[in-house]
């Protein structure tokens, strides 16, 4: 199903329901895998993708449809995750430092990551990366997506992308060579 037929779905107040329904089994896993990479772990990252798919179904009727929907559900997905990563910091008064050794700690016990020592020596690294630059690699790296769509997701310039994703690139390979 397109975005337009399923907006029609979604603005049609006979078929909201089924509509929503649909887009969120288009878009559930993406958007889990996405938040689950800057949140590390997956209780926080079922929360945070539950508060996307909340706002998502809250400010439906002000989606202008000036961007796709997928820019616009990554863009509320990207501000909710750095909103969690925010609040974290801020509820437990805890230094950067101290956030990011919580979060490798989490990265090193969770079950559910496959991949081997050097999968997760790359993580470790992405989270000595700050909040924007982690974000900018994993959309780049991982979700494969143009700086054009990070632009309009991230509502940054490309020319800021590509110097955020070049800085981001050196740390972790200043990391996996240390």
């Amino acid at each position: 199903m397109t975005d337009s037929e399923l907006l029609l779905k979604l603005r049609n107040p006979d078929t909201r329901s089924y509509g929503f329904n649909l887009l969120i089994h288009a878009y559930q896993k993406r958007v889990y895998s996405y938040v689950r990479k800057m949140v590390i772990d997956h209780d926080d990252a079922d929360d945070v993708t539950q508060e996307v798919f909340i706002k998502v179904h809250r400010y439906l009727d002000t989606f202008r449809e000036d961007a796709s929907l997928f820019t616009w559900i990554y863009r509320i997905a990207t501000n909710e995750s750095l909103a969690f990563l925010q609040k974290k910091k801020r509820r437990f008064f805890l230094p950067i430092g101290d956030v990011e050794g919580e979060l490798t700690q989490k990265l090193e016990h969770q079950p559910g990551l496959n991949g081997d020592e050097i999968q997760l020596k790359l993580q470790k690294a992405l989270l000595k990366l700050p909040d924007k630059q982690r974000l900018v690699f994993n959309m780049k790296y991982y979700e494969d997506l143009s700086y054009e769509e990070i632009a309009e997701i991230t509502q940054t310039s490309v020319g800021a992308l590509k110097a955020s994703y070049h800085h981001a690139v050196k740390k972790i390979e200043d990391f996996l060579t240390e």
